[in-house]
């Protein structure tokens, strides 16, 4: 507990800020854009070797090899080669990059009721890929952030242009954390330190993710290989494929696992996709859950689209992907929070219902979420 009230003691100085101004472009700071690019672009990973938290042991006593792991390194069904720094230098410095907002207003919310048992599901998206899932009386949490930026250090790295949609202390008690990978705008440490220590929940996540977690005081963490699942009440958490790759440092890349979620529920099934570009792995989860009742798909940090294609969704993906899930309802996520990518703050949300249009979609069946506001789907 000592350990953990010295975290929480660093993170509430330096980490828990309400979004604040931020410019990411500067002609004065080249080697600060290098570093937030190539943090943002591939999905928080801070590019700089020797930070604490990475090289971490497998969470299982003996390292299986099988499709996705080599003994060493895992790899995603489809495997693909990463881009280097010549394919990274020619994306981010040799084209248009949009300017964001400095800061755009969040409406205060009020608080999430503490337990949802209604007949259904009801949803609050927080911000990025955070949001609160309430179903049969349990509180789930996916990739949760309150810091100001994404990234190990409170100086650089990608910035807040809208803060948390609720306050930290405003959610309810917390019962289950979902994280799907490493990368720092989805495993955010000073937040899961936070809020272990306030709710002590399940925190499930791929494997070689759980040891960082414990040696930072997080001890109910469980590290899951593609498919396994944890049964927490009456749903069902299984851990599933994706098309993405891990990392939090220059000497650890993809030495632990990344993925989605299925949360199974007597109402439907709710797929969490975390990071992913499109894949095969989405016919296999087709196939062994069925359609999905509730879906929530990354929209957001997708150019240019020749370099982020292997990594990220773009709107048309993840209107193809809900349309193979045969998903009752889409949610966009990962949009409008941090700037990873080129394109502009409002690019995702219009790119979305421009496809969706395309594709002959209900525009009610796939919606942008407001920050911080809650959503029901009754049965």
């Amino acid at each position: 507990m000592d350990s953990i009230k010295k975290h929480v003691s660093h993170f509430e100085d330096r980490r828990i800020v309400p979004g604040n101004t931020v410019r990411l472009i500067s002609r004065r700071r080249f080697i600060k854009k290098a570093f937030l690019l190539s943090s943002g672009a591939l999905g928080g990973m801070t590019g700089l070797a020797g930070f604490s938290g990475c090289g971490h042991h497998p969470d299982w006593p003996t390292p299986r090899i099988n499709d996705h792991f080599d003994g060493t390194h895992f790899s995603n069904l489809e495997p693909f080669q990463h881009r280097g720094a010549r394919a990274f230098f020619k994306a981010f410095f040799m084209n248009y990059n949009a300017e964001w907002p400095d800061n755009i207003p969040v409406a205060d919310r009020k608080k999430p009721p503490d337990r949802y048992i209604e007949k259904g599901i009801r949803y609050t998206f927080i911000g990025h890929a955070t949001v609160l899932i309430q179903v049969d009386g349990i509180n789930i949490l996916t990739d949760p952030i309150w810091s100001e930026r994404a990234s190990p250090f409170s100086w650089i790295g990608p910035k807040r242009v809208r803060r948390p949609g609720l306050r930290i202390d405003q959610l309810p008690p917390i019962d289950v954390i979902l994280i799907s990978h490493n990368h720092y705008d989805h495993l955010d440490m000073p937040t899961l330190i936070r809020l272990y220590e306030t709710h002590h929940p399940l925190v499930l996540t791929g494997l070689g993710n759980a040891s960082l977690l414990k040696e930072n005081g997080i001890l109910k963490a469980q590290g899951l290989d593609w498919w396994q699942h944890r049964n927490f009440g009456d749903l069902k958490l299984f851990f599933v494929p994706a098309q993405h790759f891990s990392g939090r440092s220059l000497s650890d890349r993809d030495k632990t696992l990344w993925g989605g979620f299925v949360v199974e529920t007597r109402y439907g099934n709710i797929y969490f996709a975390g990071d992913t570009a499109r894949g095969r792995f989405l016919k296999l989860i087709s196939e062994k859950f069925g359609p999905m009742f509730l879906s929530f798909l990354p929209i957001g940090a997708f150019e240019p689209r020749w370099f982020m294609r292997p990594y990220h969704f773009d709107p048309r993906d993840a209107v193809r992907t809900h349309l193979e899930l045969q998903s009752a309802k889409s949610v966009g996520i990962h949009f409008g929070t941090f700037k990873l990518s080129l394109e502009g703050i409002y690019a995702p949300s219009r790119l979305l219902k421009s496809n969706l249009y395309n594709f002959d979609v209900d525009a009610n069946r796939f919606h942008v979420p407001e920050f911080g506001a809650g959503y029901e789907l009754t049965v």
